[in-house]
């Protein structure tokens, strides 16, 4: 940023805790602030989690926000982004003519290979789990880990099942999908497509069930109900990682690092909302790295760069007091303007 001319204001200690200190921003040339309100004030303000209630009285007209939002799942922040009149474009629906979602792909990288270890940490018996090893030993069945959508993290979450020595088995109702997923594990992972009779069969020999479920600024689909989950094994363990979304299983509500787990009919829930923040340094990297050429094209011509580029474009979830995301309106049923439309207005 520093190298094409713009300005970059960090708040003190803002890296701290992922292993950059305010030194390393000063000696690449960035203005440390002390207070949040001073880095806020700023044109663009990067975060990596959506604004809390506390830094709601920061949104403003003239501000750009770019950062994961999570709308869909959050009226409260919708309503004051709106309110506010601010340009709020999120990292989650940023999407190019070829599909994908760049900007979520390394979260949800680290979240599905987190979501294993987790599950499989949370298995233990002083937790609460059924005390399984995912892996076995000689002689003992291996554990099983059913997961729910074969996109980034469901792959991930795989590639980490299958290392531990778990069985696994993918559902997803793309059967593109499947046959990718049946190619690239070799046929070591099952596939199923996903139908009510599918899930409620998988879920119910699940020692370790993820959730990674994704429809793309929008709610995430209930798909597990609490009648299956009543139907699970005591000492299994639900990770949900499309709990900031909504999350795809009935049961399952956000938790913190500090207090991750609830029970349920005897079921482990685990439903941290921001599982990457536990591997912050590797996570910041990975971010950075993707989110890197949006933040230069934003920051040379914020307007520019959403009419011209269209991965942005579908990036904006809110302009100028208006919803311009879909998804986010028909989750709260509020009109939606297109972006390009409130753009050009």
């Amino acid at each position: 940023m520093l190298a094409v001319g713009h300005e970059v204001f960090v708040e003190t200690q803002a890296g701290a805790g992922s292993g950059f200190p305010d030194e390393a921003y000063t000696a690449a040339g960035a203005t440390v602030v002390q207070s949040a309100a001073e880095a806020w004030a700023q044109q663009m303000v990067l975060k990596v989690k959506e604004p809390v209630r506390e830094e709601y009285g920061f949104l403003r007209e003239d501000l750009v926000l770019f950062t994961y939002l999570h709308l869909a799942a959050d009226e409260a922040l919708t309503r004051a982004l709106l309110d506010a009149g601010t340009t709020a474009i999120a990292y989650e629906t940023v999407q190019p003519d070829t599909g994908g979602l760049p900007l979520l792909m390394p979260m949800s990288e680290v979240a599905g290979r987190m979501a294993v270890q987790v599950g499989a940490h949370h298995l233990s018996r002083f937790l609460g789990g059924r005390g399984l090893l995912l892996g076995g030993v000689p002689g003992v069945p291996q554990g099983e880990v059913i997961i729910l959508g074969g996109g980034t993290v469901g792959t991930n979450a795989a590639k980490i099942a299958l290392g531990l020595g778990a069985r696994v088995t993918i559902l997803d109702v793309n059967h593109v999908r499947l046959q990718y997923i049946d190619d690239v594990f070799g046929g070591r992972v099952q596939t199923l497509m996903s139908n009510l009779g599918n899930i409620e069969e998988a879920t119910r020999r699940a020692d370790l069930l993820v959730g990674s479920v994704l429809i793309p600024g929008a709610r995430a689909p209930r798909l597990v109900t609490r009648e299956m989950v009543s139907g699970m094994r005591p000492g299994s363990v639900i990770v949900d990682v499309a709990v900031d979304q909504g999350g795809c299983i009935e049961t399952i509500r956000p938790t913190t690092h500090d207090d991750p787990t609830y029970v349920i009919d005897g079921v482990v829930h685990y439903g941290v909302s921001n599982m990457p923040g536990a591997m912050p340094n590797t996570a910041t990297i990975a971010l950075s790295n993707q989110t890197l050429p949006y933040t230069l094209k934003l920051a040379d011509d914020t307007r520019g760069a959403l009419l011209q580029d269209r991965a942005l474009q579908r990036g904006l979830n809110t302009f100028a007091g208006k919803i311009t995301y879909a998804g986010v309106g028909l989750a709260f049923n509020l009109p939606v303007t297109t972006a390009e439309s409130a753009l050009t207005a």
